[in-house]
Parts: structure tokens; C-alpha cells; sequence
């Protein structure tokens, strides 16, 4: 078992996270990823070599997705048939939770673990807010509820580091990537339950909130823009047939026609990862299909809404919201998904540490 700890700028909190680990199981494998911290922070590497860890920096910051990656190319060279817990440098995890993580970690050759904290106590609000749109976020994506989608804690069998390597994100979206993607790939998520440490209020995260908060909510931000974008076409082109034929139905459809094509084209090239390995015919049928489900829906809800007094714009205001999430996860999961599982990597046999750690 190696423990992989990204860190960027740490404190003495990373020693004393690798000391506490050393003194209670020697055995265990420590690499160490300096993220282009620095010369100003070398000591504390330095410290961490001493400590019995494998240390390797990068010239530069590339951010946490990039160091991950870093870390598990050189477990694979080094030590290929170990599995890996992934720590955070900042006392965030104690060693108590880090072992239970690692307990659990390659029992299955196809699960992932997560340490889920339980967010009880004085937590930070960005962190509390944070995770809990990921939550929701990665409800619509998938379907499965995962109730801590950002904890750092995470141990992986040695089976599937070569399928990590392959998943995009340089820095704090590649970590939720890797559940966005898991399901399509073979792999089942695991939880176990862990402490919820914040340090001085978690003062010594390096997560930008604007920067990186964009990064993780990207996929869906491109929707939400690609919905915007229909939904305007589809409200002008509405209220302007609206006026002109005095029919809902008449108004409806008409508009759905002219936003739907134009909302179809952007998600299959744009908003979707996957929207492109897919024929372009059978994708455009099932949208069709969606397209059609959805009409009878706004239909059925713009009527109902305009029976109860309220008027045009508003009813569609609150038809639009109430579709929005039904028709971004069925999107998501079925319409643009990965259309085959890549073939998992079996696992091999474990074999005992034998490198020099001060190397």
C-alpha cells in the first residue's frame, strides 16, 4: 500500500501528517508531490525525505489533478502492483481515517473509496456550500448519491491506476471528474465514513473559489449556457407565435421546433464529452424523443399554470426550471454517454516494498 499526499506550499502540518503515518505502520509506501512550491518550501521536502518518503517536484505549479497524475505514473514505474490512498498535506485526515481508507482499498478490483467526512460542527461555508452543489451536481450526472463528491481522501486498487491516468483535469475537477466518469468506465464508488477536520478554518487550502469553482461546475455551467441559449430562442419565438396565433399548442410547438435544433448541435459538439463518438442519426432520434417527452411536459405545465391565472411569461419561467434538471440528467446519463466500457485492467499480484524510500 502507498500513500500519495499532493502538496503545494505546505506547512509543517505535512511532516507531521507523514510522521504520524510512519509511526503507525512503518510498512506503509509514502510518495510525496511537491506541486511547484518552491525554494522557499524545500526544507520542508527535505523533511519529508528524512521521514522516509519518496519525494518528487514539479518546476512549476500544475495544481492538484496534475500532481495525482504525477504521483500515480511514478507508483506504476516504482511500484506496480500496489494499491494507493490519496491524503491531502494539510492535517485534514487523520491517520486513523487514512488507515480505514487503505483497509478498504483494493478488497474490490473495480472500487474506488471514498473518505465521506460528515460535515457536522463548525465547517467552513464555502466548504459546506461547495460540496453540497457537487452533490447535486453529480445526482444529475448519474443518478447515484455520493454524500462527500470533494473529500481528498480516496483509495484506489492498483488495477485501476492506468484508467486514472487517462482522466482530464489538471487541477480540483479531476477529482470529481474521476466520479463523473467511473460508472461508464466499470467502476463502483464506495464510502466510509471519516472525521471533518478544518485547520484555523481550512486557511491553508490553496482552492481558488471563482477559478476553480468554474472548473469543477464545468459541465455543467456548458449546459446551464447551452439551456440559456434555447430557452431565449424558445421564449421570443413563443411569445411572438403566442401573440400571432392566440394557440398555446400552436405557440409551443413552433417555438420547441426552432430552439431544440439549435439546443441539440451545441450540446452533441460543445457541452457533452462524449456527444460526438455517437452517430450522429441515432443520437438525433433519441433527442427527438427527449424533445417530444419534454414538449408534452411544458405543454401540460404552461396549460396547468395558465389555467391557475398565471401568465405567459411567468408560467414559463417555472415550466423552464422545473425541466431544466430531468432534461440535463437524462442528457447526461443515456443521450450523450460514453458508448462502451473500456476494458478494466486485471489486478497483479502484491508483492513487498523494496525500495529505498530516501531515493
Amino acid at each position: 500500500m502507498i500513500i500519495l499526499v499532493p502538496a503545494y506550499e505546505p506547512d509543517a502540518q505535512l511532516l507531521e501528517v507523514i510522521g504520524a503515518i510512519r509511526a503507525a505502520d512503518p510498512a506503509l509506501g509514502l510518495v510525496v508531490v511537491d506541486d511547484g512550491s518552491g525554494p522557499a518550501y524545500g526544507h520542508i521536502f527535505d523533511g519529508a525525505r528524512r521521514a522516509g518518503a519518496h519525494v518528487i517536484s514539479h518546476p512549476a505549479n500544475r495544481g492538484k489533478g496534475f500532481a495525482l497524475k504525477t504521483g500515480f505514473r511514478f507508483i506504476l514505474d516504482r511500484f506496480p502492483a500496489q494499491d494507493v490512498v490519496c491524503a491531502d498535506s494539510d492535517g485534514q485526515h487523520s491517520v486513523v481515517d487514512i488507515l480505514r481508507v487503505a483497509e478498504l482499498a483494493g478488497t474490490e478490483a473495480t472500487s474506488m473509496v471514498l473518505g465521506a467526512r460528515t460535515f457536522a460542527g463548525d465547517v467552513p461555508a464555502r466548504s459546506r456550500f461547495g460540496n453540497a452543489a457537487t452533490r447535486l451536481l453529480f445526482r444529475l450526472a448519474t443518478g447515484e448519491r455520493i454524500s462527500d463528491t470533494q473529500t481528498g481522501l480516496r483509495g484506489y486498487p492498483a488495477s485501476m491506476l492506468p484508467w486514472l491516468l487517462t482522466v482530464s483535469g489538471e487541477r480540483y475537477e479531476y477529482e470529481l471528474n474521476l466520479l463523473l466518469e467511473a460508472k461508464a468506465a466499470g467502476y463502483r464508488i464506495a464510502s466510509v465514513g471519516i472525521a471533518t477536520i478544518y485547520l484555523d478554518h481550512n486557511s491553508g487550502s490553496h482552492f481558488r473559489p471563482l477559478a476553480d469553482s468554474v472548473r469543477i461546475y464545468a459541465p455543467l455551467l456548458k449546459f446551464l449556457l447551452s439551456s440559456f441559449a434555447g430557452f431565449l430562442i424558445d421564449t421570443v419565438a413563443f411569445l411572438v407565435l403566442s401573440a400571432a396565433t392566440d394557440s398555446v399548442l400552436a405557440a409551443v410547438v413552433g417555438a420547441r421546433c426552432l430552439s431544440a435544433t439549435a439546443n441539440f448541435l451545441i450540446n452533441r459538439r460543445l457541452v457533452f464529452k462524449h456527444g460526438r463518438e455517437k452517430p450522429a442519426r441515432a443520437t438525433a432520434a433519441r433527442y427527438v424523443a427527449l424533445a417530444l417527452s419534454l414538449l408534452a411536459a411544458n405543454y401540460a405545465l404552461l396549460t396547468a399554470l395558465g389555467g391557475a391565472g398565471v401568465g405567459d411569461l411567468p408560467a414559463k419561467l417555472l415550466t423552464e426550471a422545473a425541466l431544466f434538471a430531468v432534461s440535463y440528467a437524462i442528457q447526461q446519463r443515456f443521450l450523450f454517454a460514453k458508448g462502451h466500457k473500456p476494458d478494466l485492467v486485471p489486478a497483479q499480484p502484491r508483492h513487498s516494498l523494496a525500495v529505498n524510500r530516501n531515493k
